[in-house]
């Protein structure tokens, strides 16, 4: 049983936290909806507190995922934040979708505290979350690394180290480039299908065994049909995550059309009333 701290209950974290506390580990939650944190305590058996710093009495390993970067911010710095409660030599997992410069910035406070940072973004969605079956990428000293490795692998089916400080990061933005690129595709498949008087669950059934297969095809493709978005990862992420995507590629000299345009069409979405509708309700506009 491993002391931890996991700051942030929303559809990710909720459950990443309670597979920790499954595990057999000593839990201890913050969410700034301190009810929220109240009930997941009751639920799990187990500690909430009433700020980050409380929080982390005591953990080994602290884990935290929030909304964007001042939301992290929020739970790491300041009197209340966890750097000030954490003992050196802990070690702080990011779980959020950041931009790289806060991933600096926390690095750097926290090797100025004595504790280590690990950037690790995760793919997978609620349903990943929930079934223990998430996608991390890591940027992180090896050293803190490997001793968090154990921790996340309670939650995911891969759990990697890209390289350095800020390279989960970077390795999310391009997963979130691949996605933005990938639903659009689908949309119109699905669109054109529609418009031709196929049978769309036919055509993908078919497709889906070839080279257009993916992820969001066998994941996305009934709700789609449906005309039902009240589920997954809300679009209104999707465009805060992409702004970082689009902002970083200014900073490092990469074209990004596809994903430009994409933004824009999730901008319709919200204007549409869909900011919180899944990232798949891209179709909606067609």
């Amino acid at each position: 049983m491993t002391k931890l701290a996991f700051l942030g209950l929303g559809v990710m974290g909720a459950p990443m936290a309670g597979h920790l506390q499954g595990a057999g580990h000593d839990v201890t939650v913050f969410n700034r909806t301190e009810a929220k944190a109240k009930a997941w305590a009751d639920k799990y058996k187990s500690t909430s507190a009433a700020t980050p710093r409380e929080a982390v009495q005591g953990a080994e390993f602290v884990m935290a995922c929030v909304g964007n970067d001042d939301d992290l911010r929020s739970v790491c710095l300041g009197p209340d934040g966890a750097f000030s409660g954490m003992a050196e030599g802990s070690v702080f997992v990011d779980h959020t979708t950041v931009s790289a410069k806060v991933t600096a910035e926390m690095y750097a406070a926290a090797a100025d505290a004595g504790i280590a940072f690990i950037d690790a973004p995760i793919s997978g969605g609620q349903a990943g979350a929930e079934n223990a079956v998430l996608s991390i990428m890591c940027g992180a000293d090896e050293a803190a690394f490997d001793s968090a490795l154990p921790i996340m692998e309670v939650y995911s089916k891969i759990c990697r180290r890209i390289g350095a400080s800020g390279s989960g990061q970077m390795t999310k933005m391009c997963n979130q480039i691949a996605i933005a690129g990938l639903v659009q595709g689908l949309s119109e498949a699905l669109h054109f299908a529609q418009k031709a008087g196929l049978d769309g669950r036919a055509v993908v059934e078919v497709i889906s065994q070839g080279a257009a297969g993916s992820w969001q095809m066998a994941n996305r493709n009934e709700t789609m049909l449906d005309d039902n978005f009240d589920h997954g990862f809300a679009v209104d992420w999707m465009r805060k995550d992409l702004g970082i995507c689009l902002s970083t590629a200014d900073e490092v000299g990469a074209s990004l059309p596809v994903t430009a345009l994409v933004d824009q069409f999730y901008k319709d979405i919200q204007k549409m009333g869909g900011g919180r509708w899944d990232t798949s309700s891209l179709i909606k506009r067609l």
